[in-house]
C-alpha cells in the first residue's frame, strides 16, 4: 500500500469517525444513536486494518475481528434495551427516556 493509499484510508477512517461522534451528539432518535455508534466503531476498525497493513502484520485484521464481535454484541444489547424503553415510553427520543426513574 503506497503512503498515499495509506493516507487517504485513515483520512476516511477520521471522517467517519467524526459523521459517527457528530451523529451521536445530535441525533435524538435511540436507533440513529444506535448507527452512529457502529459507524465509530467501523471507522476504528479500518484504522486498525490500514495500520496492520502498513507494518505488514495480521495484528490489524485480528483486532478489526474483535471489533465486529463487540460491535454484534453491542447491538444486541442495544436493541434488548431500545425495545424496553419503547415497550415503557411508546417513543424512542432519547430526552424521554432520561426521565425514567430508578
Amino acid at each position: 500500500m503506497t503512503p498515499a493509499h495509506m493516507e487517504a484510508a485513515l483520512l476516511l477512517a477520521g471522517v467517519l469517525f467524526m459523521l459517527g461522534l457528530i451523529s451521536v451528539l445530535i441525533r435524538r432518535n435511540i436507533i440513529f444513536m444506535l448507527i452512529s455508534v457502529e459507524i465509530m466503531l467501523n471507522a476504528a476498525g479500518l484504522a486498525f486494518i490500514v495500520a496492520g497493513t502498513k507494518w505488514v502484520q495480521p495484528d490489524g485484521q485480528v483486532m478489526f475481528i474483535f471489533i465486529l464481535t463487540m460491535a454484534a454484541a453491542e447491538v444486541s444489547v442495544g436493541l434488548a434495551l431500545i425495545l424496553q424503553i419503547y415497550h415503557q415510553l411508546k417513543t424512542l427520543d432519547s430526552d424521554a427516556a432520561n426521565l425514567m426513574k430508578g
